[in-house]
């Protein structure tokens, strides 16, 4: 049996994590969904013989907890008076999501040039795998994977800096 045979028999055990994480049934289904797509892109990095619910239950949670703090961050603003609070952004804000499309395709195109090495090593680190998952999923040593992200997050950094300086972050 392959492995998206497996993952696909796991679809109920994951649909009752999903609910039990968002408390919402449309985003329950999303969650598994992208949980499911993540475990088909990486089936290589899977080990044969080791825990499929525990590796997808992973994914899972990693997906969510990335998403939440996404969410979390396009909902905070910083007040620049005397002292400094992050206070949640009022509901009534809506995002231009025509620029935002375009964002997200430019930082994906510059994610897609990275090399394989880098690519891999930082897709996996925005996912929200660990340092030492990453090196144990890649076998590859820890400072490794700390070089690669580093690089990865530099040249990404070089190759978007018309957005940093559109949204007041610094440049160099």
């Amino acid at each position: 049996m392959d492995i998206s045979h497996k993952i696909n028999n796991e679809h109920s055990a994951l649909n009752s994590y999903a609910l039990q994480l968002t408390k919402n049934v449309d985003d329950a289904n999303d969650l598994v969904q992208e949980t499911m797509l993540k475990a088909l892109k990486y089936q290589s990095k899977f080990k044969e013989g080791t825990n499929l619910k525990g590796w997808l239950y992973t994914i899972m949670r990693n997906s969510f907890i990335n998403n939440y703090r996404r969410i979390m961050r396009r909902n905070t603003f910083i007040d620049t008076t005397d002292n400094t609070y992050f206070l949640d952004a009022p509901t009534h804000t809506t995002e231009n999501s025509g620029e935002m499309k375009f964002m997200a395709e430019d930082i994906q195109s510059a994610i897609e040039t990275l090399p394989e090495d880098l690519r891999i090593t930082f897709e996996m680190n925005m996912e929200g795998f660990k340092y030492h998952e990453i090196a144990e999923e890649l076998d590859i040593p820890i400072g490794t994977v700390k070089t690669r992200i580093f690089v990865a997050k530099r040249r990404l950094r070089k190759q978007l800096k018309t957005y940093a300086g559109h949204y007041g972050f610094k440049t160099t």
